[in-house]
This record gives structure tokens, C-alpha cells and sequence, in this order.
């Protein structure tokens, strides 16, 4: 037998298909999008671009903007108690609501 491909994107066939209508690219105001420091984002990994994308295995992770780095945003989480930073692009965050934000 052939041994199985471990690739980066191994394994998420369904983690990154999109629905019909959100096929292609997305708009450039997510590629723009501003964090500032502190932010609680999501990572929401976008398919259709791979450049400044986190781990897979990261989807769906709520983390905090630590800092900038060039175009790319540092975020941190913890996980199992210990902490750990990625680095992504904006398109691939997703900004999380703060309680009570919306009622202002």
C-alpha cells in the first residue's frame, strides 16, 4: 500500500468546502480588516486564500490579538493550560462580539 499524504491541508475536505454561494474569493474588506490589540477573533480559516493561514487543526479557536506583525495579526490562546500564539492574516479572523457591545 501507498503511505497517506500528511500534507498541511491533509484531512479537510470538509473543514474548508464552501456552500455554493460562497464560492471565490472573498471581498477585499476582509483581506483590510482591522484588530486592535486585545480583540477576542476567531479563527475561521478561508479556503480560497492560503497565504497567512493558521493550522487546521486551529478552526474555530477563540484567541486574543497580541500584536502585529507586518500585515499579519499575532493572536494567543490556551490550550490544555498552556499558551500558544499563531500567526494569521486578517481574512482568516473573524472578529467575536463582546457581551453587551451590541446594545450600545
Amino acid at each position: 500500500m501507498v503511505k497517506s499524504s500528511k500534507g498541511f491541508r491533509s484531512r479537510t475536505r470538509g473543514v474548508f468546502t464552501k456552500t455554493v454561494r460562497e464560492r471565490g474569493m472573498p471581498p477585499v474588506t476582509r483581506f483590510l480588516r482591522e484588530f486592535a490589540i486585545g480583540d477576542q477573533v476567531m479563527v475561521r480559516i478561508e479556503p480560497s486564500d492560503p497565504h497567512g493561514q493558521p493550522h487546521p487543526r486551529y478552526q474555530g479557536r477563540v484567541c486574543t490579538v497580541v500584536a502585529r506583525s507586518g500585515r499579519a495579526y499575532r493572536i494567543e490562546f490556551k490550550d490544555g493550560g498552556k499558551r500558544k500564539e499563531l500567526i494569521a492574516t486578517p481574512v482568516h479572523l473573524l472578529p467575536v462580539p463582546r457581551p453587551g457591545a451590541a446594545d450600545a
